[in-house]
């Protein structure tokens, strides 16, 4: 077993590094996407004014949702880096009493964290192994420790409240209107809060802190921080007051009465609507978010230096987008010939390929295949979902439940796809090889896992006919 284990990890770390010296950045997979669906469409019939129309329509049809999802970066990074979080997390890593037992703990604070903000998670978990990796006496393996921080992303994201897609269902305003034909509205009772899906992401977490437990190296074989050449860091310290107009932006007033603002706003939203409604409207997640990160840096200087090494992270995000909305409006609205579109088209292919028992391991499969050529969470629901929830009706497939197989499968590409671990490398000062040889091995043990645990509960739901708004 040990010597599979080292070859499986080799053939990671190979795989690692012939992705990053041959794959090209992400929004040029996006590109070729828009290019790809717009011949598909021409070659179906579409005039080519109908085919560029639809891509201009749908260029900025997705600003709400871009500006909603950066904003998950956002402020789960302000939060995550406040000087009061900073301290508890020193705190946290008093806790672990030896290096093997340090990466479980990692992973299952990583897991639970992502569960709230995906964003929040990585930050959050790099810093957790940097408070860690200054404990000498754990000996703990830095690599091991980095993957598992990253485990929240790669195993259980898109289960919690920051599921974009679970999100964008659950918010008509920010749903393309082709899609809420077909979908109509599923609150998140139908989607993230089925106990089909809360035991699936406790099997996650287990099996991944299993599997966490088993990879560890030994203290003999682990290799620290120091070995990587990584010192300790921390956040930039708040440089002094240089001149008086700068006074408000030293004192907490500006914080404590905005905070007290937006902490009244929520306290009416979440006294005045159920807790499940109020958490899956985007905005009051990111207002919370923001609202916290206001108040914790207490100083408005603090806050806006945080927000400032944020958004670079979100550049993707801001670029990308754009170019998903163009292609879902090409998928929805550019009629072909006989005036269906594309969409509809797939939608029949799915039907022949799949049937009511086997929709979900077909597009489970589908959706991790696609995920390594398009790792955007958000952005490849965009594209899948007007097919694929047009294929669960035709199936009486619950369509709450579609959203959920898309979820769970979408999340395994991130294990080994270098895109979504870039924020954390940048934390921690590794590369993607560093950590990959270890998330491979979570990938080996998730496929199957996900796969048939998505068929198995499946067969537990009925099918519910789409609510419009």
């Amino acid at each position: 077993m040990k010597n599979r284990e080292g070859f499986l990890a080799r053939a990671a770390l190979r795989s690692a590094a012939w992705s990053e010296r041959w794959f090209p950045d992400a929004w040029i997979f996006a590109a070729l996407g828009v290019l790809i669906v717009a011949i598909a469409v021409l070659s179906f019939g579409a005039t080519p004014q109908a085919t560029v129309g639809a891509f201009g329509d749908g260029f900025w049809s997705l600003i709400p949702f871009t500006m909603q999802m950066a904003f998950v970066v956002i402020g789960g990074y302000v939060v995550a880096t406040a000087p009061i979080v900073a301290r508890f997390i020193d705190v946290l890593a008093r806790v672990p009493r030896s290096g093997r037992s340090a990466i479980c703990y990692v992973g299952l604070i990583s897991m639970l964290a992502s569960l709230l903000s995906w964003g929040f998670s990585l930050v959050f978990g790099g810093l957790l192994v940097r408070a860690l990796a200054r404990r000498d006496e754990l000996h703990m393996d830095y690599r091991a420790a980095g993957a598992a921080a990253y485990l929240g992303l790669g195993a259980v994201w898109a289960m919690g409240l920051s599921s974009s897609a679970a999100q964008l269902q659950a918010n008509p305003a920010s749903m393309p209107p082709g899609l809420l034909k077909i979908t109509g509205v599923l609150p998140f009772s139908q989607t993230i809060f089925l106990w089909q899906s809360i035991v699936l992401t406790a099997a996650l977490i287990l099996v991944s802190l299993l599997i966490c437990w088993l990879t560890a190296p030994s203290k003999d074989h682990a290799r620290t921080a120091q070995d990587f050449g990584v010192v300790e860091s921390s956040t930039p310290a708040l440089p002094p007051r240089s001149r008086p107009g700068e006074w408000l932006e030293y004192s907490p007033l500006l914080s404590i009465l905005i905070s007290l603002l937006g902490l009244g706003w929520l306290a009416y939203e979440f006294a005045s609507k159920p807790v499940v409604v109020a958490i899956a409207n985007l905005n009051t997640y990111n207002f919370l978010f923001l609202t916290l990160g206001v108040l914790l840096h207490w100083r408005p200087r603090s806050f806006l230096n945080a927000v400032s090494r944020a958004v670079p992270s979100t550049a993707g995000v801001l670029i990308q987008f754009p170019l998903y909305g163009g292609i879902a409006q090409l998928l929805t609205h550019a009629p072909g010939s006989g005036g269906e579109t594309l969409a509809h088209r797939l939608s029949d292919l799915f039907v022949h390929v799949a049937s009511t028992d086997t929709f979900t391991l077909v597009m489970g499969a589908y959706s991790a295949i696609l995920g390594f050529f398009v790792p955007s969470g958000g952005g490849k629901w965009l594209v899948e979902a007007p097919y694929v929830m047009q294929a669960a009706n035709d199936l009486h497939v619950h369509l709450g439940w579609a959203v959920q197989v898309y979820n769970a499968a979408e999340a395994l590409p991130n294990l080994i796809n270098p895109f979504w671990m870039l924020p954390l490398l940048g934390v921690l000062g590794l590369k993607a090889r560093d950590v990959v040889g270890f998330t491979f091995i979570q990938l080996l043990v998730h496929l199957p896992l996900v796969l048939g645990m998505l068929w198995l509960l499946g067969e537990t739901l009925q099918y519910i006919p789409p609510v419009m708004p």
